[in-house]
Order: C-alpha cells, then structure tokens, then sequence
C-alpha cells in the first residue's frame, strides 16, 4: 500500500519502492560505506555487495501509523568506526526523508552485514 500525501493541489502516492530507492541513495552518500548488502542471501556469512542499481534491495520499509520505520543492511569499510558511519548514516537518511518526501521517520535501524577493504 502506497504512502499517500495530501495536499491543496491533490494526492500524491509514494510507494515503498521510492522510498527504499532514496534511504539507500542517501545512505550511499555517507562516508565510511561501502555498499548495501542483500539482506537475504546471505550464505556461509559472506554478505553480498551490491552495486548502485539494487539500492532498494539493501532496504526494507515498514509503516507505523505515520512514521516510518527503515531497515538498512551495509557493509562498511574497514578501519572507520562502525558506530560513527552508522549514526551519520541514520542522521542522513532522516534528513532525506523529512526534506524529500515529507515524511518523519520514527527509526532507522542499522544492520552491518560485514566489512570491506575499499580500493
């Protein structure tokens, strides 16, 4: 079920799909990450990378009454401090979606999938 936003000029329906997509978006824009990480294959504890184009596929949605509750699956690069890129990470994505979309977002969790040594 779309989020739905109305105003003056109409109704605007916003799917989990967009919001997911921009979560990952500005959570790729923090530094200390490397990439999303599938949150469902993960096999014999390696934690798949996936590229720009599968950014929704790192994220789940989920809707409280008005809020927003999102899930962010990442890998992180080594030698940053986990809980600094996390915070940053859930500051950004709050700011996105409170300027973007409009909408307040209740919490953002963050799970860290594994490391990587960025080139």
């Amino acid at each position: 079920m779309p989020l739905q936003i109305n105003s003056e000029f109409g109704n605007v329906h916003i799917t989990d799909h967009v919001i997911s997509v921009l979560a990952g978006s500005a959570a790729m824009d923090c530094y200390g990450l490397v990439g999303m990480a599938s949150r469902k294959q993960l096999k014999d504890g390696i934690a798949e990378l996936l590229g720009r184009d599968n950014l929704s596929r790192g994220v789940e949605v989920h809707r409280e009454n008005d809020y927003l509750h999102i899930d962010l699956y990442i890998i992180v690069s080594y030698g940053t401090k986990i809980s600094e890129v996390a915070h940053n990470i859930q500051s950004k994505v709050k700011y996105v979606m409170n300027e973007v979309v409009g909408v307040k977002v209740d919490v953002v969790n963050i799970f860290v999938q594994g490391v990587r040594v960025s080139r």
